[in-house]
């Protein structure tokens, strides 16, 4: 597991704080470039390498609508069992049949915290995906199966503008109510402030006790790793990341590429127990086969400057 020892001066009660690699599913999910199944498993496997232990593998979505997530269930297939925690994303019952059908460790879930961006991204309003959501907790739950769910755009709509932090905390509260393992919280387009991160998660944390609370970023306005750090500092114990900082959301226009994990990584200094040369050179190796040019901060130090020798 990657994790991070809590020797923050102000996070003292945290005692891990866990790392999800999300650039298989969100990385890739509005990249221009379809890889194939055999790159998307090498994706992984190189994650793996590095020392990330829990993994955003596929979302079982229609590849019509996002084909850059066209063979989640083979991608699924031809992973180690055991090797990770590997993570399959749904939007709907539908995408959590298929789900149910694969040996994916657990089953995420996204509701929304807009009607319009609810409408757009699942063509449902944000009560309807909040009922959904629910509805399929408590299916994966009789199947014995573990779920979590998210609440996107939690900060901010592009279509909407701000989300009261109210309605979250009540979404937050309905989510543990019907057997979420966490509670994760999407800054979707990459709009929140760190005090404005650091006010939500706490809200959320105080409100969902004792369930972890997970963040997930974009580092649309550079604010990722500030955001992270507030997070923590907010009370959440789970952050999403990907590497090389690719992907962003097809349905929110503007939504630049995730927080970097190997920024993140440097940020949480050596007490994660991560391979940061590892994470950069998957970086520079995912920037080819993707045929991009963008790249993370520590990415760009590395090329700039050679092997980076400030992981001190």
């Amino acid at each position: 597991m990657a994790s991070s020892r809590g020797n923050w001066a102000f996070a003292e009660d945290i005692d891990m704080i866990e790392l999800v690699e999300v650039s298989p599913r969100d990385g890739l999910q509005n990249e221009r470039t379809i890889l194939p199944v055999d790159t998307k498993v090498a994706l992984i496997e190189r994650a793996i390498s590095a020392g990330m232990r829990r993994i955003e593998v596929a979302s079982f979505v229609r590849p019509d609508a996002v084909p850059q997530m066209a063979g989640a269930e083979e991608v699924v297939a031809r992973l180690r069992p055991g090797a990770a925690r590997y993570i399959g994303l749904v939007l709907n019952k539908r995408g959590a049949l298929r789900a149910l059908d694969t040996a994916v460790d657990e089953i995420g879930f996204v509701c929304v915290a807009t009607d319009t961006f609810g409408m757009r991204n699942q063509r449902q309003t944000s009560e309807q995906s909040l009922t959904e959501a629910c509805d399929v907790l408590n299916l994966l739950q009789s199947e014995k199966r573990e779920a979590h769910a998210m609440i996107a755009v939690a900060w901010g709509c592009p279509f909407e503008g701000s989300v009261p932090r109210d309605k979250v905390v009540a979404m937050a509260s309905s989510l543990a109510d019907a057997g979420s393992l966490e509670i994760g919280l999407a800054d979707t387009i990459g709009i929140a402030r760190p005090a404005e991160v650091e006010a939500l998660t706490r809200l959320v944390t105080d409100a969902v006790a004792p369930l972890p609370v997970r963040v997930h970023l974009h580092d649309t306005r550079g604010m990722g790793v500030a955001n992270a750090l507030a997070a923590i500092r907010g009370g959440a114990s789970v952050i999403d990341a990907a590497i090389g900082g690719t992907g962003g959301c097809p349905f929110a226009p503007g939504a630049a590429g995730n927080l970097a994990t190997e920024d993140l990584v440097y940020a949480l200094s050596a007490d994660v127990e991560v391979d940061l040369d590892g994470l950069i050179a998957t970086a520079i190796w995912l920037n080819g086969e993707l045929s991009r040019d963008r790249a993370s901060a520590l990415v760009r130090a590395h090329m700039s400057h050679g092997a980076d020798h400030a992981h001190r």
